[in-house]
């Protein structure tokens, strides 16, 4: 009995239909952009990093020429390089061919 609810499990596992528990878990990070000129780039940013698949929240914590972001993500759907490169790809406020926004380590 208990190898055929192994069995089941594992097909359903193997095509699909049932996430394994530990991929929906999900992390928070604080990460330092350097380039915010405005209270508007504060939102593009968010609303940008927030845009990615697996990205539940993406919150501005600080304004400033280094301001500080809150974002909540799933790692099984986005990696810590997507959300910084958002940050890096996102178009400048005063001039849509820039790129002002860099990660501060």
């Amino acid at each position: 009995m208990n190898s055929k609810i192994l069995i089941i499990l594992f097909a359903l596992l193997a095509t699909g239909n049932i996430s394994y528990a530990a991929t929906n878990v999900d992390t928070t990070i604080t990460l330092k952009v350097k380039g915010v000129t405005c209270k508007n780039d504060l939102t593009t940013l968010s609303t940008n990093v927030q845009a990615l698949n697996g990205v539940a929240e993406c919150k501005a914590l600080k304004g400033g020429a280094v301001s500080s972001f809150s974002i909540t993500y799933n790692p099984a759907l986005v990696t810590n390089k997507e959300i910084m490169a958002a940050f890096e790809n996102t178009e400048g406020c005063s001039d849509p061919n820039s790129r002002p926004y860099k990660i501060k380590n």
